[in-house]
């Protein structure tokens, strides 16, 4: 296992550098120019600012377009980022400045007045990338001053763009995108205006080297305000993780110091009393659960999420996915997830031979499709919706065949020869204890005894160590926030497995001391509520 785990882990890495290597940049790979040489600028997508998730092709807009509309060639995680990169109409060569240059002068129509209109009301913001630099800007203005009916308000949209680039040398270090707020297209009537689009370009010089020039992205990440609430986190999950030992080294140990004190009496006086609590069911605690197939599919699968959650924190600490780095983390969770498949098959099927189970075959094709079965489903559903609304979130028909061809021709190989390896290495189920040829009754517990109820009351620990940063986490995945504190997340990330183990621990001996030996499916249960929130934090 060893073995297989270190080569595993030398493929993943080497495969993912590659995957780094050839990561689609700008044309000019070295990002150095000359004065008057071309610079690659890509209009990217538009959408409502206050809903991220929705966005759409930059030219879905009736924008200026240039006469033939040039695709960026993107890598597999661009794509399933939702970018769609193509030739912008702005020429920004490197160090030439303009002035109110004009794109381009048109009529817009009544519909596309509408159209333009409804993404002014919502808030719409464009996104380009300027020498692999991202740039927003807003695509319009409401004005609402004085004016109480919604009716009465007057819908804007800007004409004039200027582009602030600083550069250092020969290369871009920064750019922004500001709107002149006095070159307006009103578009509060439905009638057919005129529109004439321009842009200025002014540049400057700076002293910022270009290995700094992403910085100023994370930057919102690593202010003394939002480092005290992150420490202010750690300090938090601390304080749980001390409390929760100190209540298991006081509760538990006292009570098992007692239990061992009354079983080590001698044996005339053990065998005239009647033995009581987790020493009753000794005979049961280990056998095997219901649905071992299912059970061992699961301990598969959920090792394989945890080795893939590593791999992606090591990744996240040595700085691999900086900010903007287009794609870098939705490929690198495809391509370790289809490398990992090995450890999922090899852990599902010698624990499922351990607990004598004899159809392995099929033990292993649910161990395939636990995950990728309701993801698959989840995107079929989701993909369907983007393509009826022409989000950029529908995945093309040829990303789609590519995702297909990596689960045939890389997870399901790997998949397979893991649990070839795992049935070929299992070795017998060895209990402590002989198991009792017919099971004890669990006697009747209380309501708040039972399998939910204690694991949603149990999990309130976990959550209180790990809430803070899950803030920050959806505010990246669902907001505008840039989450760069990779090094404190994975320290909660430490901390809440700690404090799970110990919660898990608890709720065992308390359901073995009420005499319910079906722990099995309780244990796994437990895990997965504790640990789902920063798993899902981390895939999605």
């Amino acid at each position: 296992m060893r073995n297989f785990g270190n080569s595993t882990a030398f493929v993943i890495l080497g495969v993912f550098i590659l995957s780094c290597v050839s990561h689609v940049r700008s044309d000019a790979s070295d990002h150095r120019y000359k004065e008057g040489d071309p610079v690659p600028l890509y209009a990217n997508k538009v959408g409502p600012f206050h809903n991220p998730s929705e966005t759409y092709r930059y030219f879905d807009l009736p924008f200026c377009s240039p006469d033939h509309v040039k695709e960026k060639k993107e890598a597999l995680g661009e794509v399933l980022n939702g970018d769609r990169l193509v030739s912008a109409p702005y020429k920004l060569n490197f160090r030439e400045e303009k002035d109110s240059s004009v794109v381009c002068k048109k009529k817009l129509s009544k519909d596309e007045v509408v159209f333009f209109r409804k993404a002014v009301e919502k808030d719409y913001y464009f996104q380009m990338y300027y020498d692999d630099l991202p740039i927003w800007g807003f695509i319009g203005k409401v004005d609402k001053e004085g004016k109480a009916d919604p009716s009465e308000y007057k819908y804007y949209l800007y004409k004039h763009i200027q582009f602030d680039v600083l550069y250092n040398k020969d290369r871009v270090i920064e750019i922004s995108a500001r709107m002149d707020p006095h070159l307006l297209v009103d578009l509060t009537e439905d009638k057919e205006v005129d529109a004439e689009f321009m842009y200025t370009v002014k540049w400057k010089e700076t002293g910022t080297p270009f290995e700094k020039r992403m910085e100023r992205y994370s930057m919102s990440s690593s202010l003394p305000h939002h480092l005290e609430i992150h420490w202010f986190s750690i300090i938090n999950s601390c304080v749980t993780v001390l409390l929760l030992t100190g209540f298991l080294a006081t509760i538990l140990m006292r009570v098992l110091k007692n239990d061992f004190i009354k079983y080590g009496q001698d044996e005339e006086a053990a065998d005239d009393q009647e033995e009581t609590g987790w020493k009753y069911i000794h005979g049961d605690v280990f056998r095997f659960p219901k649905y071992k197939s299912l059970f061992a599919a699961a301990l598969g699968s959920g090792t394989q999420l945890f080795t893939l959650t590593v791999f992606i924190f090591m990744l996240a600490l040595v700085g691999v996915f900086y900010p903007y780095n287009r794609g870098a983390l939705f490929t690198a969770l495809v391509v370790i997830y289809a490398l990992t498949s090995g450890i999922a098959g090899y852990v599902a099927t010698s624990f499922y031979c351990q607990l004598e189970g004899t159809n392995w075959v099929r033990n292993l094709l649910l161990t395939g499709c636990l995950f990728c079965g309701p993801l698959f489903l989840t995107f079929c559903f989701l993909n369907t919706v983007a393509i009826a609304y022409s989000a950029t979130a529908a995945l093309p028909f040829g990303t789609i065949v590519v995702i297909v061809l990596i689960w045939t021709l890389v997870t399901s190989p790997l998949l397979v020869l893991g649990g070839i390896a795992g049935k070929n290495s299992r070795a017998e189920f060895q209990a402590p204890c002989r198991t009792t040829k017919y099971p004890r009754e669990i006697p009747p517990l209380p309501w708040y005894r039972s399998a939910i109820p204690q694991m949603a009351m149990a999990g309130f620990l976990p959550f209180s160590a790990i809430y803070i940063e899950l803030y920050y986490i959806f505010a990246s995945v669902w907001g505008h926030r840039i989450y760069t504190i990779y090094s404190i997340l994975f320290i909660v990330f430490i901390i809440l497995l700690i404090v799970t183990a110990f919660i898990t621990v608890a709720l065992t001996y308390f359901q073995l001391a009420a005499e319910d030996h079906e722990w099995w499916w309780r244990y796994i249960n437990s895990i997965f509520v504790f640990i789902s929130p920063m798993l899902f934090a981390l895939l999605f």
